[in-house]
């Protein structure tokens, strides 16, 4: 058992013995004079504090930004950190450093760091493109007042047809480096401000939480981060799950493809996207690179949110959630672990430990739909996520209606499902669905939509998957933008 936290800043191995479970890594840089990492927004929005972590997982580096604000020094053991004062000098800067200057990239200066940091760790994404699209992707989030958006995508372009920067000859010392770290040690810090525990196995895990079922388990930390950061949430005691090998595997079972609880979204896109054909799209809105990095599937799951961008997909999927407590396991399908607003069914001391998606049926259909007031990194008002199998006189053998935002957990649309189970799939059994769907559904009124447009959109949403799957000229509608596209 190890009683410090060790990983790289720049050049300089750090270990820390004394720190509170929950200090993040925005406050502890800059405590620490790395004052170009900027504090904005403070909840993972706005991408000011944009920093690369780079960890070694199956032998290679993967590079990251992510958000300081959010991310928990503790999360850190065993990886190598760079922020902005790494990347190079005035004599020999970085070539986005470099491109930004020659572009016009940058005027005030605050977000500068921030898009700097995004852009270096893009250069380093494997297959990334230099199209205006892939690149404002990359950076949706990052946010600027001043500049205006374009001079940056042209710096983000010249600086892709640049030459290697100063990371592409230190790989073999970075991946030396970070091979060192792993002893496969657990880590306990106990002080004034709380406990951490950082397993290194699954069993590591379990007996951590049987001990004390109160501890907070910490994945990506873009929820939890907000608990401390802006709801001012003190944690006893916290757990990050970064280090446990099992949590991170992502593989194709006989039952379908399994996502461990710490496979992050940006990792399990692919494998999603090939699985579930509207899946990759959903997930390419779902908060920001920075978010997506860090985010995980799972943990998506276990905050039971009423408003979470996955569930309603993985429902629509017949998804089956893997829990543990000690020893012991269960499974149980994704739609019954939500309860209620705030209740889960998760025993004291048992945890997620996997996802399973199974094999979509040959001929099924699948489509999910994300309706919020921006296009990128916001909240979803309405996410419906919609499968039906047909046989061969097209009647539906199989339907699954899926929503999230409409009730107080993601939830099917019992009604609209049965108005449509052994009808043939056209435009009479779509209207019966529309009808039904008004009485699955009782939503709240809140800041991101009122009751009637969400229910008026929870039944379009219905049509437009009738277009797209039953071969109508306007079969593919524009996902341009906002509310646009619904």
């Amino acid at each position: 058992m190890r009683q410090t936290v060790r990983f790289y800043l720049g050049e300089d191995l750090c270990t820390l013995r004394d720190i509170s479970p929950t200090l993040t890594l925005l406050d502890w840089l800059r405590e620490r004079g790395r004052t170009g990492t900027k504090e904005g927004c403070n909840e993972g929005d706005c991408g000011a504090c944009t920093v690369l972590v780079v960890r070694l997982e199956d032998g290679r580096l993967n590079w990251r930004a992510v958000n300081a604000c959010i991310q928990f020094v503790s999360m850190l053991d065993g990886a190598q950190v760079y922020t902005i004062e790494d990347l190079g000098t005035a004599d020999a800067p970085h070539p986005v450093q470099t491109a930004m200057v020659e572009q016009h990239g940058s005027q005030c200066g605050f977000c500068t760091p921030g898009f700097v940091m995004s852009m270096a760790a893009y250069r380093k994404a494997e297959g990334a493109a230099a199209d205006d699209q892939a690149i404002d992707d990359a950076l949706a989030g990052n946010l600027c007042r001043c500049t205006g958006y374009a001079p940056i995508v042209r710096a983000m372009q010249q600086a892709m047809a640049a030459g290697p920067d100063r990371f592409d000859a230190q790989v073999e010392v970075i991946a030396g480096r970070l091979t060192a770290l792993q002893d496969g040690e657990s880590v306990r810090l106990e002080g004034p401000e709380g406990t951490l525990s950082i397993p290194a196995s699954a069993d590591d895990l379990a007996k951590i939480l049987l001990a004390d079922p109160e501890a907070t388990i910490v994945a990506g930390a873009t929820d939890v981060g907000l608990w401390v950061t802006k709801g001012m949430r003190r944690l006893k005691h916290v757990v990050p799950i970064g280090r446990v090998p099992e949590l991170r595997a992502l593989s194709r079972t006989a039952e379908g493809l399994r996502i461990g609880a710490g496979v992050t979204y940006q990792d399990a896109r692919p494998a999603i996207a090939a699985l579930l054909s509207d899946a990759g799209e959903m997930i390419r809105r779902l908060g920001s690179t920075q978010v997506r990095n860090s985010a995980t599937v799972c943990g998506n799951i276990a905050n039971g949110s009423p408003i979470g961008d996955g569930p309603p997909m993985f429902i629509a999927a017949n998804a089956t959630l893997h829990l543990r407590r000690d020893s012991e396991r269960r499974s149980i399908a994704l739609e019954d672990y939500f309860i209620a607003y705030g209740k889960q069914d998760r025993r004291l001391g048992e945890f997620v430990e996997a996802l399973t998606i199974p094999e979509p049926a040959p001929g099924a259909q699948f489509r999910a739909y994300k309706i919020s007031k921006r296009f990128d990194q916001d909240i979803s008002a309405v996410l419906g996520a919609f499968m039906i199998e047909t046989d061969e006189q097209d009647r539906i053998i199989v339907v699954r209606l899926a929503y999230g935002g409409m009730a107080a957990t993601p939830k099917r649309a019992s009604g609209a499902e049965a108005a449509l189970l052994g009808r043939v799939w056209d435009e009479d059994a779509l209207e019966a669905a529309r009808a039904a769907i008004l009485e699955d559904f009782a939503p709240l009124t809140d800041m991101r939509a009122s009751a009637w447009y969400r229910q008026t959109v929870a039944a379009n949403l219905l049509t437009r998957f009738f277009e797209e799957t039953t071969g109508s000229k306007q079969a593919r509608l524009a996902r341009t933008g906002g509310l646009a596209h619904v």
